[in-house]
């Protein structure tokens, strides 16, 4: 009896590498399957400019289950159209932004920030997710990666801002520096946003003042009394920023 576990475990470790090999050689299968799929598709559309992106949107639509083969494949044999194949990909399942992101920042094939423009220019409603995936593969690069993204789509840049913020709250003075910005008019709007993030942090108010131009310290001021905190740690906290006692005085209600 005492070599019924033995025995167990050899037969358990030999199944392992047999278990592994199928996988692969269906792996394989499939991808040499959606290759001649995605070779043909090419060759219908030859005629036309978007001959890579129609390829790809129809694999997907039709497999999208098999998106890692899918742009892995197009990748492999078209690494110049990435652009055809990231727009291509998103028209075909917006919903997996997530994934392209990942699969082509895997690919190396072009910069983050690059590929996050495309694929926020294509679908800005997923941008959010978009900026969100490509800050997982590459943290260092959050700033930029928000900053192209909130000025490539404007109208997500509150969402994308805050959802950053909230995911990553140790970069949170640093993202408000690049929403400042990238839209000073809109500096108070961020700046109450930001509190209620971090409530009664007097950094924000600092950090919004230096990063400001034209003087805004009077409506930062306003936004974070607005927000709940006392005008003395505002108003300090924007001199430390350094703004002007005079304008301060003139302007602060």
């Amino acid at each position: 009896m005492k070599y019924i576990p033995v025995l167990f475990i050899i037969v358990l470790s030999l199944s392992f590498p047999l278990h592994s090999t199928a996988y692969n050689l269906l792996e394989k299968r499939q991808e040499k399957v959606i290759s001649n799929l995605f070779d043909q598709l090419v060759r219908h559309h030859i005629n036309s400019p978007f001959a890579i992106e129609r390829s790809v949107n129809a694999l997907l639509k039709r497999y999208p289950e098999q998106i890692d083969i899918v742009l892995n494949v197009a990748l492999t044999e078209y690494p110049q159209e990435y652009r055809q194949i990231i727009c291509g990909a998103l028209r075909a399942e917006p919903a997996l932004a997530s994934d392209v992101i990942a699969i082509l920042l895997r690919s190396n094939i072009s910069t983050s920030t690059d590929i996050v423009s495309i694929a926020v220019n294509e679908e800005p409603g997923y941008a959010t997710e978009i900026v969100k995936a490509a800050v997982s593969h590459y943290p260092d690069e959050l700033e930029n990666i928000v900053r192209v993204a909130i000025l490539t789509e404007p109208v997500m840049a509150n969402n994308v801002v805050n959802n950053t913020m909230q995911s990553y709250p140790e970069k949170l003075l640093d993202i408000l520096v690049v929403a400042v910005i990238a839209f000073p008019d809109q500096v108070a709007d961020i700046v109450r946003d930001t509190l209620r993030l971090s409530a009664d942090n007097r950094e924000v108010i600092s950090i919004a003042v230096s990063s400001s131009t034209g003087g805004k310290a009077r409506e930062i001021i306003t936004s974070a009394i607005r927000s709940g905190m006392s005008k003395e740690s505002a108003t300090a906290a924007a001199i430390a920023g350094g703004a002007k006692p005079s304008d301060i005085v003139r302007n602060t209600p």
